[in-house]
């Protein structure tokens, strides 16, 4: 177990969960250039913890959990750092925020529901919209145009139906499930090789 948790796509991926309380207090205190500059070092650490983990072939149910309960720790405490840091930017883009704080909420809701644990899919659809999402929002905080971050929040959305739809079709809950497709052949062919203790 020791040896699973201690390889460097896990270190980043607990790294990225450890740096919400960091991020929180930063925003909390005012200071937004290191939070942005955490907040793009943790957006970094999950485009590289899954790269690596293939990588390095250390790929692994602990290190797909660890990369999903990090991105949602960080999703979820952005929004709320954002309000603390520029309201004014967060009340004029409130619908586009209550859409994506949605789009994050809603499939963890639905994998809890059917499965009683947080789903791992690491869909193509949800690591494209994360660096689409990731370079808007840091984009839309330096105070440029907010063009792009609507657009990621409609991209985000299409994302994460696709998970809620792959959360509806599997019987049981499967890390790195790549499309929607693909999870339906899974369940066609019954229980898949990737299943999640839960």
């Amino acid at each position: 177990m020791t040896t699973e948790l201690c390889t460097i796509p896990n270190i980043l991926s607990g790294f990225r969960l450890l740096s919400v309380p960091v991020l929180m207090l930063l925003a909390r205190s005012g200071y937004e250039s290191w939070f942005l500059v955490l907040f793009m070092f943790a957006l970094l650490t999950d485009l590289a913890d899954g790269y690596l983990a293939r990588r390095l072939r250390q790929e692994s149910e602990l290190g797909a959990r660890l990369d999903s309960w990090g991105d949602f720790a960080v999703y979820m405490a952005t929004p709320l750092c954002a309000w603390w840091l520029w309201p004014e930017l967060v009340a004029r883009e409130l619908p586009y925020v209550l859409a994506v704080i949605a789009s994050f909420t809603l499939p963890v809701a639905v994998g809890f529901l059917k499965y009683r644990c947080l789903t791992s899919y690491h869909t193509w659809g949800a690591k494209l919209s994360a660096v689409i999402m990731g370079v808007s929002t840091v984009l839309l905080f330096s105070g440029n145009t907010p063009v792009p971050f609507r657009i990621s929040t409609g991209i985000l959305m299409l994302a994460q139906l696709e998970e809620i739809a792959i959360s509806i079709i599997l019987p049981e809950p499967l890390s790195n499930v790549p499309t929607l497709w693909h999870a339906v052949r899974l369940a066609k062919a019954g229980k898949g090789k990737r299943s999640l203790d839960c």
